[in-house]
């Protein structure tokens, strides 16, 4: 009866975690207004207008323009059969869902922002369908110049060293970059950084090159735009540089932060990138992006999404198109300072804690997504590689405590690989590596190699894990079994392997709670928004309020997956081990039992 006690407890601690989710969805004032208020993925307007920055570093200059073409052709004579696309007819897009307003993924799971809403009426110019898929940017122009997407559109600035890697289309925005410093900081220019100052960019960005290649810094580098900022806010880092957009975007009333100065992009403007030697597509989305500033639609999008005035002497598309009838930005941005003459104080730590990790709206508004979304395709992942890797994990651990050198060597040489590479490297290995060859079969859809690659990863886990067990059975199982007329398959198969089993249960839970949390990793071979798992989820909604809460509600879920599975596994292992507990055996029972002896 002990063993009662324990389960209700652990049940009870499965409900309580259920209940600090449901909790959250119900708790907050005007939840549905302060979550709403906040979305950085829907399109500004012109009451988010605001003029070309002043506070220009001196060094600051645009560069002399190579790479702009002089003309294009016109929609009409462009041959789509001949633009090598993955997919004929459909464009397949890389792009990004935390740089909002430029790309993002709004509250009904569509890619959106400037980048990606232009690119649609581009391709409807030309005729094409576009479907979109979510990725890491580290690894967005690898995946164009691979052939995983025909085109990235990322709010991509066109250096010479990306070039190299790709091509891209003419212009169809301008970079700023703004250094971005808690207020009161002795931080007021590019110039005041120094190798004592910790200077936040994102991975990967033109703004990483920047710090390093042009101001010789070494930068602290974070995935995402509003983790850069979150430690910013939080004292962690002393500045931040980021595009303008990004940094506008995401300073609020009374964070205590504000832009000291903004400099140029590098290389002049920013770009959709395709593959080096794809040229017909690269002239067939010039000829689109002339075609949309030339009836109005690039002025309409741009004053939606990022109402900004361009930089004097530069404009969007070819050297032929026409300049775009742009609102004047300068004289409405003008017109919204002199209205807002307060400033709100600056919050307290502890209520700049609650605001980033605790928005109890934010945790109403996430869950139904979580849980609609996310949660699913979690545990599609993690079933899907934790059966493949359990299987191919008791393969390799036979293969490792075989007599035949030909079997062990190979299983070891795998698990040494496949355990010591980080599991990202063995993502992209497998999606980017094998995705082509098998494109015909997946449909250049990389959600099952991902699976796949979560597999082999865990199989050269649970594979030791395995042979650790095996090989703890005492040696007289198996001589006992070979004794009673066994062969050695059969005793291994029938006696030792099964005990090395019961004894790692513990572990093979474990290695699975992993593979739980390794699933977010398929995040960077690129998902349509229906395949995004717990954390993608989590970090779209964060993108789209500039608030963490998200990405702590996301956490609940995980507890909530992975505490009972582990109290669950405990249980049943004390099962297997002391078998069901002793109970009083019927009066009636008992004379039955008895009757006739004695």
């Amino acid at each position: 009866m002990a063993v009662l006690p324990a389960v209700r407890s652990r049940a009870l601690i499965a409900v309580l975690l259920l209940a600090v989710g449901l909790s959250a969805t119900a708790c907050g004032t005007g939840s549905d207004d302060a979550a709403t208020e906040r979305n950085l993925c829907a399109p500004p307007g012109l009451a988010a207008a605001s003029a070309a920055p002043t506070n220009l570093a001196e060094s600051a200059a645009a560069g002399s323009d190579r790479y702009t073409t002089a003309t294009t052709a016109a929609p009409a004579s462009i041959d789509v059969s001949k633009l090598g696309l993955i997919t004929p007819g459909k464009l397949s897009v890389g792009t990004l869902s935390d740089a909002p307003p430029s790309i993002c993924v709004d509250q009904q799971g569509t890619f959106t922002g400037f980048d990606n809403e232009l690119l649609k009426v581009i391709a409807a110019k030309l005729g094409l369908q576009v479907e979109f898929s979510g990725t890491e940017f580290a690894g967005l122009l690898a995946q164009v110049s691979g052939g995983r997407f025909d085109v990235g559109s990322s709010n991509i600035t066109t250096t010479d060293a990306r070039r190299q890697l790709v091509g891209f289309t003419n212009g169809y925005d301008f970079g700023y970059f703004s250094l971005v410093v808690p207020n009161g900081s002795p931080i007021k220019g590019f110039s005041d950084l120094n190798r004592g100052t910790r200077i936040a960019v994102v991975q990967g960005t033109v703004q990483d090159e920047f710090v390093v290649n042009q101001l010789r810094l070494d930068p602290v580098k974070f995935p995402d735009y509003n983790t850069a900022y979150a430690n910013l806010k939080s004292g962690q880092v002393d500045a931040w540089v980021a595009p303008s957009a990004q940094a506008e975007g995401a300073i609020k009333p009374g964070d205590g932060t504000s832009v000291s100065q903004n400099t140029f992009s590098l290389d002049n403007f920013v770009g959709y990138a395709v593959a080096k030697n794809n040229q017909p597509l690269i002239d067939a989305l010039n000829s689109g992006l002339d075609a949309v500033i030339a009836d109005g639609t690039y002025a309409e999008l741009y004053a939606q999404w990022v109402p900004r005035q361009l930089p004097p002497g530069w404009k969007p598309g070819s050297k032929a198109a026409p300049a775009p009838q742009l609102p004047d930005f300068a004289a409405l941005a003008a017109g919204k300072q002199t209205g807002e003459s307060e400033q709100n104080a600056p919050k307290s730590t502890v209520q700049q804690l609650k605001d980033t990790f605790f928005d109890w709206s934010l945790y109403r508004k996430a869950f139904p997504d979580l849980f609609k979304t996310g949660l699913p395709n979690t545990l599609i992942l993690a079933v899907v590689s934790g059966a493949l890797g359990t299987v191919l994990g008791m393969l390799l651990a036979v293969a490792g405590i075989s007599r035949t050198r030909w079997l062990r060597w190979p299983a070891r040489v795998y698990t040494d690989i496949f355990r010591g590479l980080p599991a990202v490297v063995i993502i992209l290995l497998i999606g980017l590596g094998v995705g082509p060859v098998v494109r015909n079969l997946t449909g250049n859809n990389p959600y099952w190699l991902g699976a796949v690659a979560l597999a082999l990863l865990a199989s050269a886990y649970i594979g030791e894990i395995f042979r650790s067990g095996i090989q703890s059975v005492e040696a007289g199982q198996l001589e006992a079994a070979r004794a009673i007329g066994f062969g050695y398959r059969q005793a291994m198969t029938l006696v030792v392997i099964p005990q090395g089993v019961r004894r790692v249960l513990p572990a093979l839970m474990n290695q699975f709670i992993a593979l739980i949390k390794d699933s977010s990793l398929i995040y960077f071979l690129g998902l349509l928004a229906t395949q995004r798992e717990l954390f993608a989820v989590g970090r779209d909604l964060n993108a789209q309020t500039g608030n963490l809460s998200p990405l702590v509600a996301a956490g609940l879920v995980y507890l909530i997956l992975t505490i009972p599975l582990t109290h669950l596994v405990n249980y049943i292992d004390r099962r297997m081990r002391t078998g069901r507990p002793d109970r009083p055996i019927d009066q009636v029972e008992a004379a039955t039992i008895t009757e006739g002896r004695g």
